[in-house]
């Protein structure tokens, strides 16, 4: 596998880390005020790294922070890592953001991304070092970044049901994402239900809703993409949604790519919600 498709698992994992469910998000806030979940990743037989992010809510106000880093053989074979932010609005719809930051390093490439997001809308966005436009993209137009969310806040806040733990129905979901340079819809569809593996974290209770993950491209991407092609093929990517009681949340407990190398995974080890003192 090159560095460059590591890359691409990589940022699936970190795109997916994450989904939540609440009857009112106004409601999550107000009984939330920290969030800490730890994701252990995996590609085939390596150990990949982890993900850790950390989810902080003042009244309706949110701010999430992730950082992760990957690595195989000790670095010798890839090494990257990153950091991301989303800030913004829970309101009754679904969250507003307000901004987003993610910085990553992988390999021999190196980029920051930013958004600011505007009457619900995506005001502007930058890329470091920029990009050359190149005629074979699928271009971008205004309507497309209208009623979007960026990755974190599609992952984490983007979700809501009244659907009991492990009742696959959870997963009838289309959520329309902007990360900076594409714009995609990531559809989610009823798979089965689950149980928990044996090493799940303490008081996270079973079953679990398996749905498959479908991406699909809008625009801002080039359609012979490798990584492109092969999200768009795949039908076996999979999140595993848990629930976590008396919180209205549903995190993700694990998440499947396959690759060349063999499923690739991020599951959760640890969770840790603390309410307001």
């Amino acid at each position: 596998m090159r560095a460059g498709q590591i890359g691409l698992l990589a940022g699936v994992l970190l795109l997916f880390c994450g989904v939540s469910h609440a009857e009112k998000a106004a409601q999550l806030a107000a009984t939330t005020s920290k969030l800490q979940a730890t994701y252990d990743m995996s590609l085939g037989p390596f150990d990949l790294g982890d993900f850790q992010l950390t989810a902080s809510f003042d009244g309706p106000q949110y701010d999430m922070q992730a950082k992760a880093k990957f690595e195989i053989l000790k670095g010798l074979l890839f090494r990257g890592g990153g950091t991301t932010r989303s800030a913004g609005v829970l309101t009754e719809e679904g969250p507003e953001p307000s901004v987003f930051e993610v910085s990553y390093k992988g390999g021999d490439k190196k980029e920051t991304r930013a958004m600011r997001f505007a009457d619900g809308a995506v005001s502007d966005f930058s890329i470091v070092p920029a990009k050359r436009a190149n005629p074979h993209d699928i271009p971008l137009n205004e309507k497309q970044l209208v009623n979007v969310l960026d990755p974190l806040s599609a992952a984490f806040l983007s979700i809501r049901s009244d659907l009991p733990p492990g009742d696959p129905a959870l997963c009838r979901k289309t959520v329309r994402v902007f990360d900076g340079q594409q714009r995609f819809d990531i559809v989610l569809s009823p798979k089965r239900t689950d149980k928990l593996l044996k090493n799940a974290p303490e008081d996270l209770p079973g079953p679990v809703a398996v749905c498959r993950v479908k991406y699909v491209p809008v625009s801002g991407y080039r359609p012979d993409n490798a990584g492109v092609k092969f999200l768009t093929k795949t039908n076996d990517v999979e999140v595993w949604l848990a629930s976590v009681p008396e919180e209205n949340l549903y995190l993700p407990y694990r998440i499947v790519v396959p690759t060349a190398l063999g499923s690739g995974s991020a599951t959760l080890t640890k969770v840790k919600i603390q309410a307001p003192e």
